[in-house]
């Protein structure tokens, strides 16, 4: 709203722009009758939600059914073409080495990989304000604010992280701007409301010395129309968007997280352990619910003492900030392969992981310069080159390299 001002608010009475804080002070915001549990501290608070009954009573779990599933076991024929597989999607490896080495030996493991996910949802309620455009206020007088906890929302699908922001009913509140104290202006700190400003040019002597004539850029005036505020003396105000009031109101913010714990089984192989966190695999043992219990029988020891310590973990960071509303925890076997072999009397291993054979090279012997990645630099340091001469901006070794993307195993 860039309208002439009222006599009342003539930039003379404007204040410069102050550096108050984007909300208003504690004090401007009275408590609403039915809600003082929502204010406390810095107006933000966790809510916490309300107590559960307990799900279903452990089970005694019977494995040897779920002990029965296996992994296919890897052949040198799928190695080598795992291998193939993989050097063929690289620009800068040779197939030679693929196909001409010589496999010495196959050291097969199954892993067994734990994973649980705890979906929670959290409440937290904070002021906020937007701009009062005259429209109908949902305050106090109009009912009792409900609690966070019983306002009903649509649930996104189970473990789909998701952030949503709501308005609680009966909590606005109509009040001036504490920015600009109810002007809807304030004075410009370029010009200080006197329109324009000194000229830049000849700092406002009129003319230019040398050669001795009247300044081209402000005509012989010494001034220039202020930039900062195009000539009118005063800005709109940048939080009530000239409207001169702020309706404030409580906002609920509900944050729908998927926490994660992972634990892959120890092996003796010297594959990375985030390759094999990530793998595929086949699928033992699922158990889905509001709320699982540990699995104490497995055969894997170490698996059903990661599955104790991570509920445990999860029930106590989620117990006092979120609700839970569903747990998945499962088991899955990953294979891995050490394939140890030789090429031109050089002796090296690759390894073959995740029921889709992923492969992972140690040192593979056929690695070289890519020619296509080596002329597309000098391609585009020509045409950096010719930018250059011409006026333009270079992009640089970094643009130049998202250019030309990455070429790693």
């Amino acid at each position: 709203m860039d309208s002439d001002l009222s006599d009342a608010d003539s930039v003379g009475d404007l204040s410069f722009e102050a550096e108050s804080p984007l909300a208003p002070p504690a004090e401007l915001l009275e408590r609403l009758p039915s809600c003082d549990w929502l204010l406390q501290g810095d107006r933000r608070q966790i809510f916490f939600p309300p107590l559960e009954a307990p799900g279903r009573p452990q089970e005694q779990r019977c494995w040897s059914p779920f002990l029965e599933h296996g992994v296919p076991v890897v052949t040198e024929e799928v190695a080598r073409e795992a291998l193939l597989n993989f050097v063929n999607s690289k620009c800068c490896y040779g197939s030679a080495a693929a196909t001409d080495l010589i496999i010495q030996e196959l050291r097969q493991q199954t892993l067994c990989r734990y994973r649980l996910e705890t979906f929670s949802e959290s409440r937290i309620s904070e002021w906020t304000f937007q701009p009062f455009t005259n429209h109908s206020v949902d305050g106090p007088q109009r009912g009792t604010s409900p609690r966070l906890w019983d306002i009903e929302v649509q649930v996104p699908p189970m473990f789909q992280e998701d952030t949503r922001k709501f308005q609680v009913p009966h909590s606005s509140l109509v009040k001036e701007c504490h920015r600009c104290h109810g002007r809807g202006r304030y004075r410009c700190s370029g010009c200080h409301g006197a329109s324009t400003v000194r000229c830049p040019s000849c700092s406002g002597a009129k003319r230019k010395a040398k050669p001795a004539r009247r300044c081209p850029m402000c005509s012989g005036s010494g001034r220039q129309r202020c930039s900062t505020c195009s000539g009118r003396g005063n800005k709109t105000c940048a939080t009530c968007k000239g409207e001169k009031k702020l309706l404030h109101f409580i906002q609920l913010v509900i944050v729908w997280k998927n926490s994660l714990f992972e634990f892959v089984s120890e092996h003796q192989l010297d594959c990375p352990g985030e390759l094999l966190a990530k793998a595929k695999g086949e699928t033992l043992f699922k158990d889905e619910n509001t709320m699982v219990y540990p699995i104490i029988d497995f055969p894997l020891r170490e698996i059903s003492l990661a599955s104790q310590r991570a509920i445990a973990e999860h029930n106590a960071t989620l117990a006092s900030r979120a609700r839970v509303l569903q747990q998945r925890q499962t088991i899955e076997l990953v294979p891995l392969t050490e394939v140890r072999y030789s090429y031109r009397g050089k002796t090296s291993v690759y390894y073959l992981y995740g029921t889709d054979h992923r492969v992972h090279v140690v040192d593979y012997p056929e690695r070289g310069r890519c020619t296509n990645r080596v002329d597309g630099f000098w391609l585009l340091q020509e045409v950096e080159a010719t930018l250059l001469a011409f006026g333009g901006s270079s992009p640089g070794k970094q643009g130049i390299q998202q250019c030309l993307g990455t070429c790693t195993q």
